[in-house]
């Protein structure tokens, strides 16, 4: 099953597309990650950049986007907010403005938390590989 991640606050292909890079580098994902885009705007060049999709998967895919999305948020410098929706309406949302100065005890929670709503994806049967 597909999880999509979209981003708010501005800037929205360009944080996507850095948080694309940045999934490039986790081994879990590697090969999990494409992007969802819309047709060019008249007027403009190339597609534009909506939203990514990730593949889940057994062997632990929910923990690992979920932990490095939340590392990827951490390290942004202006405000953006990052979605991460399950095909049946289920979602969890992380704010870069939210997570600045969070406490080692409320980040775990956080990322057990999120896991938890991705890994019932995974339980679905529903689970698609890599493509």
């Amino acid at each position: 099953m597909d999880v999509t991640l979209t981003a708010a606050g501005g800037q929205e292909a360009d944080e996507l597309r850095s948080l694309r890079t940045w999934l490039a580098d986790v081994d879990e994902l590697r090969g999990r990650v494409t992007s969802v885009e819309s047709p060019p705007v008249p007027g403009t060049l190339g597609p534009v950049l909506d939203a990514l999709a990730v593949a889940l998967g057994p062997g632990g895919v929910a923990t690992a986007l979920a932990t490095a999305v939340f590392s990827w948020i951490r390290q942004r410098r202006g405000e953006v907010t990052l979605k991460i929706s399950r095909p049946d309406g289920a979602s969890v949302e992380f704010s870069g403005k939210r997570v600045q100065g969070l406490d080692d005890r409320t980040i775990r929670a956080l990322l057990a938390d999120a896991t938890r709503v991705l890994e019932a994806a995974e339980d679905t049967g529903e689970v698609e590989g890599p493509r």
